[in-house]
Order: structure tokens, then C-alpha cells, then sequence
């Protein structure tokens, strides 16, 4: 027990800190109001209320734009039930948010352990790690899956250390535990960056191996974590086999539409570089990581609300300040910075010179290689290979999120360097390591000294291009010198005054080094001091973000979905399946929420992976359609008589019999029945086949989907080839049973005919007349079509992939390769124990 002891006090130390933190928020259950996690709660409401009253789990909801599969709505599987245990068990039943800080710094912790460090100094980095700047801005924007993603990473690759430190069984079994939970935690994205770091880390052991000719052990320990990767991997192969297939029909899939001019600069994966790179850090923002607001600070934060330059302000122009944003820099829009801690930095420069081995040069290679991959568009030549050569980069946005690599790498090195120093005082004496302290000094205290003194020896301009247009337009001309020169000012002593903050930081860190290394301080109380050094720097800049005033009573979050007269209004239609389209915030807000999801089934919604067909009938048809019915029904004062219902003819298809709009002073919700719309199924007069998917988006603006469906000629064969839909009088088709995943209709047609129905087409539905398996085709770009023949008949469509079965049973089988992993390292420790007794 007593070797175990320092462990425990860490442990101790990191759920001490992280309710610290969120006090006293934790302890009175009060709750961040997250954009993304109430549009969460919006788009699964309707599985959620089909699970609580069957019992069972549906793949796909109508809840927002019109359908959709629920793969990547909070994914669960049967076979991940019990490592959701173990997960538990790992946190500590914490609860939220005071979980998230401390599996952030537990996991650092292990991968410090695993290689061989200190409990002490562990911690330390543990702190590091959890308190850069990233970590904390991801919280309150409820990016929560990106964050245990990245918790779970760093004991990932303690997995790794291990193994090649020759406990190999140990080693992969860790491995195969904290990749299963990585991906169990669902952001793809993070876990793929940081595939780079562990090929650096391998290149790292193999030159390590060479030099000692040990590859024999080398080959060994990279066979076990390619079978852990395996194995972590397949736990989890329900999510990742289904994320992927859904992935090909959503906005990281290839567009069939042809592009032409600027559109054409799509990518393999289907994402435009644009969309790819627009969040790309700047070159110079790289100095966040040194300067926190070296770029202003984050977009969310007015110059009214600075002090420090407010002091600077000319009172003349105070009320524009209240409109500018402190950001600067070359993002569209940003959170915060990524900070990694003054000292920390020094240290990790430091760390470039003093530290010997492999090791060292795989952790700078590492952080080099993700600051320049973060710059994306600034540095095109080398996004542009990634993009067109390496599998999988142009399935992810937000390049500058590859900081992360850059946030991991630092403090590690910083940890290494540390290590170095305390166990040998006199490494900064030596003669070889003079230049490098020096040259440390330079870099890290040097620059930021030359930011607090002369912050325009580092960037051309304060203002930003946009920022320049807009007030161009917004102030006379006398008045845009004096203004441009009063903003330079103040955002000069908005990075001035961090700069300075980091220069003394440093300062006070080398103070303690040098008391150290002149043997007037202990190894102990040096640590002890560098720790908190650190945390008061990290925690202070971490509340500017994360802050206990930006903390709501829980009751927020139902508030949020508070059913509106209008929600009551149409919720009186007992009718069993039709959309409603929310025209409230519009243009901007029809497809940025999901509280009309929580309540009805949404032509809008949000979600950062929507089908790319619908989000390309959006863009050509939908919001087209939106504006000019936003604009009919206002003209007609609401009296849908007297519209035009050709003008919203796709809406129709959608069968949208709801629209909300604003209306009176207040901009209250009204519900307008639409009568137009057509209904959940309708026979066609005609099939028209098109060449391709230009055809048949832009075939949507000539033909009227009651009478024509527009088919593309793929898909001929399941229709039988009929282009005559015979439709008349007494063709009828109702919808009689509505499930979100199965849906049961009666037709009644005295000839052969093609229906349409209004739900989107997705690969995997499948359908049966009276029992007998039928063809679904695709119609009018999104929908589905069947050919029905002549009588009365039962038509059954659901969505229940067989695919899941076999996927559950190869997880179920990686879970047991696990489990016997364990009880074998039981029994080998055992034995071990026994011999020593």
C-alpha cells in the first residue's frame, strides 16, 4: 500500500483541483447552457421517447431535415455497455464537468508513470497538460465528446510506452482498453491526429532498438500493440463501421453534382478546401502559445469589455467599441487562444536542448510538423499534399484543432526537461548547455519582452480586412485615421500587457531554477513552486473562458424546449406524420437549431453531418423556396389562399404542413397551415429519368412532383423501367402505423403505378408489398419511390441494418480477446507475488 501511497495523494490532488475549478457551480448543480448540447437533446428527442417506450433503439429519426440515420447521435451500441462500465469505474463517478478536468490531468499522470516518472512530477505534468487554454474553451462550447476524446489519449499511449518498455502484455492491454474508449467517445477526427504522434513515437523506439540491436524486441512489442489496436478498434467496430458507411452519404462524402469555377476545388473526400482550411491558424497567432492574447483574446469578448485597452479608448467612440470584437486574427471567428503556459513553454524549448535521445527529436518533430499543418490555408503548400495524398485528412475541418498535437508535445517535453534538471543540478551549469539556456531565454522570454515593449515588431496591423471594410462604411472619413490609430493602440496594450504577464512568468520560473541549481532550494520545494506557478497562470487565463458566472440553474436547459402557443397549436394535429418548417431567426436560424426538432418532425435542424443530398437541395431548392414563401405569406397577411404554391413546390414534396413565422411587435411564433403540402405518399403520372445528378436537381425547377418524378437512370431497374405512372381517380395511398424506423402504408391503385413518398432516401431502408420484398429507388434528389402494382395492398418500410448484427458480434469477440488479456496479466502478477512471498 505504501508504494501506491504517492499515487493515491495525485489522485487525490486531481479531484481536489477539478471541483476547486468548477466551485461553487458543482456543488449547487448548476449547468453550462451549451449551444451543441441542447441541439443534441433537440435531434434525439424522438429516439429518445421511442427507446423509453419500447425498450429498443432506433437508427433513424425524422426529427430535423426530414430524416436522418442516428449514427452519429449519441452512438450506443449493446456491446459497449460494458466498457461504458469500466469507463465509470475509470472516472470515479465524478460528476460532470468536474470529471472532465480530472480524467484531462489522470491520463497525462499514467503516461507519465508508464515512463517511469516520479509521482511528484507526474502530477505536475498531469496539471500541464489538463490546464492548457484549448481544453477549457472546448467545455462551454459543449464540444464535450472532442474532450474525453482527447482525455482518453494520453493513457493510449502510455499503452504504447509500456510495450516498448518491454511489459508487453500490460502494455497492449492498456492500449486496447483507452483506444476502445477513445473511440467509444466518438470524435474520430482527434483520435486520427494523433495517429501522427504515434508514429513518431514509434520512429522514435526503432532508432532506439537499432542502437541498442534490439529490434528482435522491438518487432515483439509492435506485433502485441497492433494486435491491441486491432482489438481496441473492433470494440468499437458497431460506430465505426456504420460512421463510416454514413459518412459517404453526408457533407464529407463526394458530391455527384459537377462543379464548375471555384466549386470545383473539391476534394476526394467531397470537401471543398475552403470548408476544409477555414478555420486555419495564423502564422503569427502561433505566439498564443507563448502570449495568450497575442491575438486579442477570443471573438465572444467586445474591446468595451478590456480594461486595459478601455484605457487606452477615445471616449468619442466607445459605442462602436461595444461592437468590436478583442480577436484579431485570421480565424472567422474563435473562442480563445491556445495557451500552453509560459513556463511550460520555456520549459519545452529548454527541453530541445537539454534532453538526449530519440525521444526528444520525435516530440519536436511532432509539435513542428502539427503548428505548420494548423496554419491550413496560410500554408497551403503543405495542406494541399495532406489534403490530396494522405488518406482521410480531407475528411476533417477546422485544421487549426491539430494544434492538439503541438498542446500534448509541449508539456511532455517540458516534463522531460524538468526531470532532467532535478536529477542532475548542475545540467544548466554545464558548458554544453549554456547556448541552449541562453537561446531558451531568447526565444521564450526574449519575444515576449519585445510583445510587451514593441508589439508591432512582430505584426503589420491591428485590424482586420473585414474590420477595415465595415468601418470604411460605418465612419466619416475624417474620423477613420484617428479611429484606426486608437484601436491600434488599444489592441497594442491588450498583447503588451499579456506579454509582460508572460515575461515575469518565465522570470519567476528561471528564480526558482536558479535558487535550485545554487542549492538553496530542494528538489522538492522547487517542484512544488514551478506547480504552482503554473496552475495560477493556466487556471487565471482559463477563466477568462470558463467562468462560474457563465454557469445557469439546470432548469435553463428544459426551459430551453418550453412548448410555445404555436408548438401547442399544431401539436392539436393528430395527423401521424408531417414537418414543420421554422421560419423564426430566419435565414439564420432555420438550420442552426433543434428546438422545433424537440417538439415536431423539422424540415431544419443542425447537425455537423447532414446528408450532403439534402444539404444540396437546401442550397438549390430549399432556401430559395423559403424566401420567396417568407415573403408571399407576409404579403398575404398569413392567408394561404391567396399564395402562390408554386413558388414552394419542393416544400410541399416535403410534405412541410406547418410554417412557424414571427409576427407582432414581439416577434411571437405563429403556426400557418400550409394546405398545399402533398401529403406522406403520392402515385405519379410519370417517371422522368435523368443522366445524372444535375439533371435531376435542377429538373425540380420545371416538373410538379404530384404528376412527374424525377428519377435518375441508375436507379430504372428497381422502378421497372416504367415511365407511365397511370395514375388516377381512384389511386390512393394513406399512411396507417408510424414508427420513426418503420412506417406501414395501405394503397389502392386499379392499374400498376409508381408512388413517391415524402421521406429521404438512405441506403439500407427496405420494403415489402404484402409481405414480398420490393425495390426502393430514389426520387426528386432526396426522396423514395416504389413501384406498386395494381389492387390494394400493405406497403412496409423500415430502417433496421443487418449490418449491426455482424458488427455486434465481431465487438462481443474483441471484448472477450480483452477480457482474457486481464485475467491473464492477473494470473502472471499472482504467480509473480507468490514467488516473491
Amino acid at each position: 500500500m505504501k508504494k501506491f501511497l504517492p499515487d493515491l495523494i495525485a489522485i487525490l490532488a486531481f479531484i481536489i483541483l477539478s471541483f476547486a475549478y468548477f466551485f461553487p457551480a458543482d456543488i449547487e448543480g448548476r449547468i453550462l447552457f451549451q449551444h451543441d448540447t441542447a441541439a443534441g437533446v433537440g435531434a434525439g428527442q424522438e429516439s429518445k421517447e421511442y427507446l423509453e417506450r419500447t425498450g429498443e433503439r432506433t437508427r433513424w429519426t425524422n426529427s430535423i431535415f426530414g430524416g436522418m440515420p442516428t449514427y452519429q447521435m449519441s452512438p450506443s451500441y449493446d456491446s459497449t455497455t460494458s466498457l461504458k462500465g469500466v469507463e465509470k469505474v475509470y472516472r470515479l463517478f465524478l460528476p460532470d464537468y468536474v470529471v472532465l478536468t480530472f480524467i484531462m490531468m489522470l491520463g497525462f499522470y499514467i503516461l507519465l508513470r508508464a515512463f517511469g516518472i516520479s509521482a511528484w512530477l507526474a502530477g505536475l505534468g498531469g496539471v500541464i497538460w489538463a490546464f492548457s487554454s484549448y481544453f477549457f474553451i472546448l467545455i462551454p462550447a459543449g464540444h464535450i465528446w472532442k474532450f474525453v476524446t482527447l482525455a482518453y489519449i494520453p493513457p493510449t499511449i502510455a499503452g504504447v510506452v509500456l510495450a516498448y518498455r518491454k511489459k508487453y502484455l500490460l502494455g497492449g492491454i492498456i492500449t486496447a482498453l483507452f483506444i476502445a474508449l477513445q473511440i467509444q467517445s466518438n470524435h474520430i477526427q482527434m483520435s486520427y491526429y494523433f495517429m501522427f504522434v504515434i508514429l513518431f513515437f514509434v520512429g522514435a523506439y526503432f532508432e532506439d532498438a537499432y542502437k541498442k540491436k534490439e529490434l528482435p524486441h522491438f518487432f515483439k512489442a509492435s506485433a502485441i500493440l497492433a494486435l491491441a489496436a486491432v482489438v481496441g478498434v473492433c470494440i468499437n467496430i458497431s460506430n465505426l463501421y456504420h460512421t463510416y458507411e454514413y459518412s459517404k452519404e453526408t457533407m464529407r462524402g463526394k458530391s455527384e453534382l459537377k462543379q464548375e469555377g471555384a466549386a470545383a476545388s473539391q476534394t476526394s473526400s467531397g470537401l471543398d478546401r475552403d470548408y476544409i482550411t477555414n478555420w486555419s491558424y495564423g502564422i503569427g497567432e502561433t505566439l498564443t502559445l507563448l502570449v495568450p492574447n497575442v491575438k486579442g483574446g477570443g471573438s465572444g469578448s467586445t474591446m468595451s469589455q478590456s480594461e486595459v485597452a478601455m484605457a487606452k479608448a477615445n471616449p468619442m467612440y466607445s459605442g462602436i467599441y461595444s461592437q468590436l470584437p478583442q480577436y484579431f486574427g485570421e480565424q472567422p471567428w474563435t473562442a480563445g487562444p491556445v495557451y500552453v503556459g509560459a513556463f511550460v513553454m520555456f520549459l519545452f524549448v529548454l527541453g530541445c536542448f537539454i534532453v538526449k535521445g530519440p525521444l526528444k527529436w520525435a516530440l519536436l518533430g511532432a509539435t513542428i510538423f502539427s503548428i505548420l499543418l494548423s496554419w491550413g490555408k496560410n500554408f497551403m503548400g503543405l495542406t494541399d499534399f495532406f489534403i490530396d495524398y494522405v488518406p482521410m485528412y480531407n475528411k476533417f475541418r477546422a485544421v487549426s484543432s491539430i494544434l492538439v498535437i503541438a498542446e500534448f508535445t509541449i508539456p511532455l517535453l517540458a516534463i522531460f526537461a524538468l526531470k532532467e534538471i532535478l536529477s542532475k543540478p548542475d545540467t544548466l551549469k554545464l558548458k554544453e548547455n549554456r547556448g541552449g539556456v541562453i537561446a531558451t531565454l531568447v526565444l521564450t522570454a526574449g519575444v515576449a519582452l519585445i510583445l510587451a515593449v514593441a508589439p508591432g515588431a512582430f505584426f503589420s496591423g491591428f485590424i482586420t480586412t473585414q474590420e477595415m471594410a465595415a468601418l470604411k462604411q460605418a465612419l466619416p472619413a475624417e474620423h477613420l485615421a484617428p479611429f484606426v490609430a486608437n484601436l491600434t493602440e488599444m489592441r497594442e496594450a491588450i498583447i503588451a500587457s499579456d506579454a509582460w504577464r508572460s515575461f515575469f512568468i518565465i522570470m519567476i520560473g528561471c528564480l526558482f531554477l536558479f535558487l535550485y541549481q545554487q542549492r538553496k532550494l530542494k528538489a522538492s520545494f522547487t517542484l512544488a513552486g514551478i506547480a504552482l506557478l503554473c496552475l495560477i497562470d493556466m487556471w487565471s487565463i482559463n477563466k477568462r473562458y470558463l467562468n462560474d458566472e457563465q454557469f445557469v440553474p439546470k432548469s435553463k436547459q428544459t426551459e430551453a424546449f418550453v412548448k410555445t402557443q404555436a408548438d401547442e397549436m399544431i401539436l392539436q394535429d393528430t395527423t401521424l406524420n408531417y414537418r414543420v418548417l421554422n421560419f423564426i431567426g430566419f435565414p439564420g436560424n432555420t438550420f442552426n437549431e433543434n428546438n422545433t426538432a424537440y417538439w415536431h418532425k423539422s424540415v431544419g435542424g443542425y447537425h455537423a453531418a447532414k446528408l450532403r443530398r439534402y444539404q444540396e437541395m437546401i442550397d438549390h431548392h430549399i432556401m430559395p423556396e423559403m424566401q420567396e414563401t417568407y415573403q408571399a405569406v407576409a404579403t398575404a397577411g398569413g392567408q394561404m389562399d391567396s399564395v402562390d404554391a408554386s413558388k414552394f413546390r419542393v416544400l410541399n414534396m416535403l410534405n412541410t404542413k406547418y410554417f412557424i413565422f414571427p409576427a407582432g411587435e414581439q416577434g411571437q411564433a405563429v403556426p400557418v397551415v400550409n394546405p398545399y403540402a402533398y401529403g406522406n405518399a403520392w402515385f405519379v403520372d410519370k417517371v422522368q429519368y435523368v443522366n445524372n445528378a444535375n439533371e435531376e436537381i435542377d429538373a425540380l425547377n420545371d416538373i410538379l412532383p404530384t404528376e412527374t418524378a424525377v428519377v435518375d437512370v441508375k436507379f430504372k431497374e428497381q422502378l421497372k423501367g416504367v415511365t407511365e405512372g397511370y395514375k388516377d381517380s381512384l389511386s390512393t395511398i394513406q399512411l396507417t402505423s408510424y414508427e420513426p424506423n418503420r412506417l406501414v402504408y395501405k394503397a389502392s391503385t386499379p392499374k400498376d403505378g409508381v408512388v413517391v413518398f415524402s421521406e429521404i432516401y438512405y441506403p439500407g431502408w427496405q420494403a415489402t408489398i404484402d409481405g414480398q420484398p420490393v425495390d426502393i429507388a430514389r426520387a426528386d434528389y432526396i426522396l423514395r419511390a416504389i413501384n406498386v402494382p395494381a389492387g390494394e395492398h400493405t406497403i412496409e418500410m423500415w430502417f433496421d441494418p443487418q449490418s449491426i448484427q455482424v458488427t455486434e458480434s465481431i465487438a462481443y469477440a474483441a471484448l472477450a480477446l480483452l477480457l482474457i488479456g486481464v485475467m491473464v496479466l492477473a494470473w502472471t502478477q499472482r504467480n509473480k507475488i507468490a514467488k516473491k512471498s
